[in-house]
């Protein structure tokens, strides 16, 4: 079979030649560097400011016990990322923004507003409920709206669809909540220091119940309904840009919107935080979860309903769109190639899911018009891909769709059947196997699996 040669790296290459006057902050090199440094200098200033106010021993005490929701948090928003795996720099950079850049924007913005508010008011009780009811909310998920906004921007290919959006916010939001966690914790282990109280009494135990225990989602949760804007605005078209503006900053507001009525229960008396608790954000926890989980199920139906175009062309084998289409079967794969090649086997065959998955959703868009102008480039990069790693990939995928491959029911015919009832079985393969390597099941007069 033919094979298309792969995109040139450099638009200058398609014509021989090379991009010779780049300016040097163009170079990857330089950008990953700045972002690096910056994050690096974020997370050593905001370091300092916590354990400035919270001091060593509560700085301790409040990163020990936030912690401890961040690893259920990041494998969730993993599981959801599993039909097209994002890249781990994509969530390292969203958690390292969350944890450091957005934290110190917040803290140090937030701290300066309510102290201006205070100034010119002066109303320091008013300046701080206002400060956490409006100031807070704006500046907080603007904050972390930035790193949505940066990935998709400068990472347009990994960032196709919804899921893309909920995965990178609700990673952004988890970071941010570790850091504001620790200083939640660590002021009040140091309250409960100066009082003498300890135990299920202290100021400790009631603040781990109500942000660790209670409502480790909560910031995730408001950070998502701006992920979920720029993912339906990363599925429309590149005429639709005022769709493009409009649906991620409708997002953001709806965020913010969240985040203050959680941020302002406390002000609505003794029994506020758990109105708001119950009334708002358990329904919008349920509604957001049973979205994500919808759409991750629709994207396993699209990769099932474009791959066999390819499977027709000869690209893949006829089995490989039903396993691909399938979590199950995509991790049976996984493990067989382990099995019988090793990690480099198994991590031949993620990659050949990815790719796969990556190439459904492509034509997916090309179909309704939204593709970019390197559809065909890109399509091509996405096949030779496929093509590179088909050794490995082929042979695990069609073991997985046969063992996954649903029972089809056998109506028992009227007259005697040989192999039913007494009569001995006919029609043995000689190598005693069916089609497709599979070994000669127990005769059943009810079902056969093919």
């Amino acid at each position: 079979m033919a094979s298309s040669p792969p995109r040139p790296t450099h638009p200058g290459e398609a014509f021989g030649g090379t991009l010779r006057h780049a300016h040097w902050w163009q170079r990857p090199w330089v950008r990953y560097g700045a972002l690096i440094t910056l994050l690096t200098l974020s997370g050593l200033v905001i370091l300092a400011l916590v354990r400035e106010q919270t001091g060593t021993r509560g700085f301790l005490v409040g990163l020990g016990l936030a912690v401890l929701p961040v690893p259920l948090l990041l494998a969730a928003f993993r599981w959801l990322d599993r039909v097209e795996p994002g890249p781990w720099r994509n969530l390292l950079f969203s958690f390292a923004w969350g944890a450091c850049a957005a934290a110190l924007i917040a803290i140090v913005a937030n701290s300066f507003a309510t102290q201006w508010i205070a100034t010119a008011t002066a109303d320091p009780a008013g300046a701080d409920t206002l400060g956490a009811t409006v100031i807070a909310p704006v500046v907080e998920e603007s904050a972390k709206a930035a790193a949505v906004l940066l990935v998709f921007l400068f990472r347009r290919r990994e960032f196709t669809g919804i899921l893309d959006g909920v995965v990178i916010a609700g990673v952004t939001a988890t970071g941010f909540a570790f850091t504001e966690n620790i200083l939640y914790l660590g002021t009040a282990f140091g309250t409960d220091q100066l009082t003498g109280d300890s135990g299920m009494a202290s100021v400790t135990a009631a603040t781990f119940f109500v942000r660790i225990v209670m409502s480790p989602f909560a910031h995730p949760l408001f950070t998502v309904l701006t992920g979920i804007g720029f993912g339906i605005a990363a599925l429309s078209t590149e005429r639709q840009r005022i769709r493009r503006v409009l649906l991620p900053l409708g997002g953001l507001l709806l965020a913010m919107g969240m985040h203050a009525l959680w941020n302002g229960s406390s002000t609505l008396g003794q029994y506020g935080f758990f109105a708001v608790y119950a009334a708002f954000m358990v329904p919008t926890f349920g509604l957001l979860t049973w979205l994500v989980v919808w759409t991750r199920q629709r994207e396993l139906r699209t990769v099932r309903a474009e791959l066999p175009a390819y499977a027709v062309a000869g690209w893949l084998t006829p089995a490989e769109p039903f396993a691909l289409g399938s979590m199950r079967a995509r991790r049976i794969a996984r493990q067989y190639a382990r099995r019988y090649g090793g990690r480099p086997a198994a991590r031949a065959v993620a990659q050949y899911e990815a790719y796969a998955t990556s190439l459904a959703f492509l034509r997916h868009r090309g179909r309704r018009g939204r593709a970019g102008t390197d559809f065909v480039s890109r399509e091509r990069e996405l096949l030779l891909e496929l093509w590179h790693r088909r050794g490995a990939a082929r042979p695990a995928l069609e073991h997985a769709a046969r063992v996954t491959a649903p029972a089809v029911p056998v109506v028992a015919a009227p007259w005697p059947v040989h192999g039913a009832q007494g009569y001995p079985p006919q029609g043995y393969p000689p190598s005693g196997h069916l089609p497709y390597g599979h070994p000669y099941p127990a005769y059943d007069t009810n079902t056969y699996r093919p």
